[in-house]
């Protein structure tokens, strides 16, 4: 009995000093778990499971009208002005629409930005009836323009590229181009304007050593690199919905591929996140996108997605910047590299970017896109430390990283020009007092779509836009193309992202906005806004959940 007694108690004895051994593990892993983000966009792997599960379907031309149960009347003007719409569409833009129908064979791009304008079960039927064009054949000021001479207010800001303006660009790589002209595209030596460039980042950047990459996703890839070679630590740190570039498990989300890869996706803007940086030892760096202010732990708002109401934005300079401060000291204490990706609103928030303005010094920051002057660019600015590829007491141990184009003379003379502008007065009126102005804008446009009794209201981080909608609607996403109607140029996302460039006067602001809320007028008076009893948010996403189901199973 005694033996019985005593072997029982050793076993328990046994069970629980190993669970007091795995315990530190387990609450690392549960601490882990608390800190992601609840929705898919927290959890890449459960998101591609779950989008091998989607059906593909689409609805026929009574289901594109009816989505939602509307009744005869309101289905006979949506009818009606669907056809106006994509006549008029199709007609004034006919030379553009007919290349872009000649050339998307050939142009995977064209292919899957066409197949994912819109939520995919209205997309078949839309691109059967209306043409959008993606030729254009100028720029003036802030106005495009397309192969049949029409002229568009450009609201896609050439997605992060245009902050000063499509002239600003153009002097740049003209005057670039005629700097660098002698020497020509010889690569490997460097032209003259890459010490002056070098020196400005510095000064810029308030960090030590500069290197320069092909593009923004290239200069994310070497600052997370450089992260992992020095900390000798696997994981990166991101945060639910930013975006880092398309390179392996950083982009995750459904159907996103995931390669083997050592990333945290975790909630922004949270006290558990930060429990987590101060439990672990194996996280290399923390990479945080500063747009992601304006929607923190959502995802880039494209219309492709837009099945309901529930999109949401909204920016609190103060609250982000309380956070970023919080991550700094944290990454700080634990020896983690705190890395800015600045390569889309790089120098759109001042010149010093987003680490002047929201008071927080990075350890590594990343530019792309504005900095090359309008040409193709990515670059990393780092701590001296951080930036060294190489160990001189073991010398087989090295970070190597270079490419052909590196330091291209072309795009580092037109990086030259845009530096130096960024300090002449043009710029310097563009930046001053730039907030106010952007808040102003948006608050001006709010109030006229409330006036109006319109669902439609947007949400701004400076010149960056996004609009949302006040009443549960299965067609938001048709808003534009009532734009386009109206001559204002979205990107591919549609109304997910407005990008206003800064060289955008009262006047020319106030003809987008007049045209804005005549498209929502428009939309409003042909019945897509319907708004019938029981049509909530929920029920509309029950019934699309029904609805995938059937096809599914």
């Amino acid at each position: 009995m005694n033996d019985v007694f005593d072997l029982g108690t050793l076993a328990g004895a046994c069970a629980l000093a190993a669970l007091g051994l795995a315990w530190p593990r387990l609450s690392r892993r549960l601490a882990l778990s608390r800190a992601k983000h609840p929705s898919l966009t927290g959890h890449a792997r459960i998101a591609k499971r779950v989008a091998a599960l989607v059906p593909g379907y689409a609805y026929d031309e009574a289901r594109f009208f009816g989505a939602d149960g509307a009744p005869p009347e309101v289905l006979a003007r949506r009818r009606a002005g669907f056809v106006r719409l994509a006549a008029h569409l199709n007609t004034r833009h006919a030379k553009s629409i007919a290349l872009t129908q000649s050339a998307r064979a050939g142009i995977s791009d064209l292919q899957f930005t066409g197949a994912y304008r819109v939520p995919f079960q209205f997309s078949r039927y839309l691109r059967q009836q209306v043409g959008i064009g993606a030729f254009v054949q100028r720029t003036d000021g802030v106005l495009v323009t397309d192969l049949d001479g029409q002229r568009f207010y450009d609201l896609t800001g050439s997605y992060g590229v245009n902050v000063f303006g499509h002239d600003f660009y153009k002097a740049c790589i003209a005057e670039g181009a005629a700097r660098a002209a002698e020497l020509g595209p010889l690569l490997g030596s460097y032209h003259p304007a890459v010490a002056w460039n070098v020196e400005q980042l510095q000064r810029l950047s308030g960090l030590d050593e500069v290197s320069f990459h092909m593009s923004g996703t290239e200069a994310v890839m070497q600052a997370v690199r450089l992260a992992r070679y020095h900390t000798r630590r696997p994981y990166l740190v991101r945060f639910s919905g930013a975006y880092h570039g398309w390179w392996e498990d950083v982009q995750p989300g459904p159907g996103n591929p995931l390669p083997p890869g050592r990333t945290y996706t975790l909630k922004e803007m949270d006290a558990r996140t930060l429990k987590v940086l101060r439990q672990r030892r194996d996280i290399a760096c923390v990479l945080v996108n500063p747009l992601q202010a304006l929607h923190p732990n959502a995802a880039a708002p494209g219309d492709s997605a837009l099945i309901d109401s529930s999109r949401r934005a909204g920016f609190d300079r103060a609250a982000y910047a309380a956070w970023l401060q919080q991550l700094r000291q944290v990454c700080t204490e634990r020896g983690i590299v705190l890395i800015f990706d600045e390569v889309f609103v790089g120098f759109r928030l001042g010149i010093g970017g987003a680490q002047q303005y929201f008071g927080v010094q990075a350890d590594l920051v990343t530019y792309g896109k504005t900095l090359g002057g309008g040409l193709p660019v990515g670059v990393v600015c780092g701590k001296a430390a951080l930036m060294k590829r190489y160990r001189e007491e073991r010398p087989a141990d090295i970070c190597f990283a270079r490419g052909t184009f590196n330091a291209h003379p072309y795009v580092m003379a037109a990086m030259q020009v845009f530096l130096e502008r960024l300090h002449s007065e043009p710029v310097r009126v563009m930046l001053q007092g730039a907030d106010e102005r952007w808040n102003r804008r948006a608050e001006q446009l709010n109030l006229r779509l409330r006036e109006a009794g319109l669902p439609v209201q947007v949400a701004n981080l400076g010149s960056i836009w996004t609009v949302y909608y006040t009443q549960p609607s299965r067609y938001n996403w048709m808003l534009q193309f009532y734009l386009r109607e109206q001559g204002l140029l979205l990107s591919w996302v549609g109304t997910g992202r407005l990008i206003f460039s800064l060289n955008y006067g009262d006047e020319e602001f106030e003809a987008v906005l007049q045209r804005f809320v005549a498209g929502a007028r428009a939309m409003q008076a042909d019945g897509w806004w319907w708004a019938g009893p029981g049509l909530t948010n929920k029920a509309i996403r029950g019934s699309v959940l029904r609805e995938m189901l059937r096809h599914r199973f």
